[in-house]
């Protein structure tokens, strides 16, 4: 057995079953990993305020990776723990050419997701139903995103796109590419699309987390199933790959454990990190 120190799980279709629930297997093996003193994290492309209550109010969780990891936050405190934004004059080009494209919009800035009606009204379109609840309670309706941009200069973290079909989000990642080829651009969910500064990722995010902690590389576990998890999974000391996990994604990992509906994290975390057959 490893000895796992720190374990990153991404939530949409690793943490939480389809239906947006946390098992009480999972949770149990959480809890069981904090008290042998394993620090669990939530890493997720989601902003900190739309991290889980499971995860914010559970004792021992200290930290939280989110907008695909250009923030790690100390949750006692809110010290920014790994911050990586985008610099102004790139996030005003991303969003000139994403926005011809539509969909619905949102923009990651220090911790918060911010649309604007445009956008907003996109939303019963574009977002599938299982997300419908996380979307609209953690949308900060603002006039004007490039005015935002302008105006929080080191704070813009992620652009997240939800679209109405696999074309139009296609078409739109093809095209922030060739206009910006350093951005990171990846999908958490179907017809999604999310773009980070250049060469920021969830594993950029865990692995200075780790130095931070002072451990090691081989201390270090993530599990996860979609594009924008593969950094870390390949990072990670060890990878986990979710049985439903996205085959590039599978194909780096180090071991592949059962689905998101299954307990594939309980399974992952009772078998590597706390040694139980």
């Amino acid at each position: 057995m490893q000895d796992i120190r720190l374990i990153a799980l991404d939530l949409d279709g690793t943490v939480f079953d389809d239906q947006k629930h946390i098992s009480p297997r999972t949770l149990a093996a959480i809890r069981a990993a904090l008290d042998a003193g394993i620090d669990v994290i939530p890493a997720t492309g989601r902003s900190v305020t739309g991290v889980p209550e499971e995860f914010l109010h559970m004792e021992g969780v200290r930290y939280a990776l989110t907008s695909n990891g250009a923030s790690v936050v100390e949750l006692a405190t809110g010290r920014p723990v790994v911050t990586l934004p985008f610099e102004t004059d790139q996030a005003l080009k991303v969003l000139d050419v994403l926005r011809p494209f539509g969909g619905a919009f949102s923009l990651f800035v220090n911790g918060e997701c911010c649309t604007d009606e445009a956008a907003a009204a996109e939303v019963e379109r574009c977002c599938p139903p299982e997300l419908l609840p996380y979307v609209r309670a953690s949308r900060v309706l603002v006039p004007d995103l490039a005015e935002l941009i302008r105006t929080r200069p080191g704070e813009v973290e992620k652009f997240s796109i939800l679209y109405a079909d696999t074309e139009t989000r296609d078409a739109a990642e093809k095209a922030v590419l060739a206009a910006c080829p350093d951005v990171d651009a990846t999908s958490s969910v179907k017809d999604n699309l999310e773009v980070n500064a250049p060469g920021v990722n969830k594993g950029r995010g865990l692995m200075a987390l780790a130095a931070e902690l002072g451990l090691r590389r081989d201390q270090v576990m993530a599990c996860g199933d979609s594009g924008n998890d593969l950094a870390m999974i390949q990072m990670a000391g060890l990878g986990v790959a979710m049985g439903n996990a996205f085959p590039e994604v599978k194909a780096v990992a180090d071991v592949i454990t059962a689905d998101n509906n299954h307990d594939g994290v309980a399974e992952a975390i009772e078998r590597y990190a706390l040694g139980n057959a």
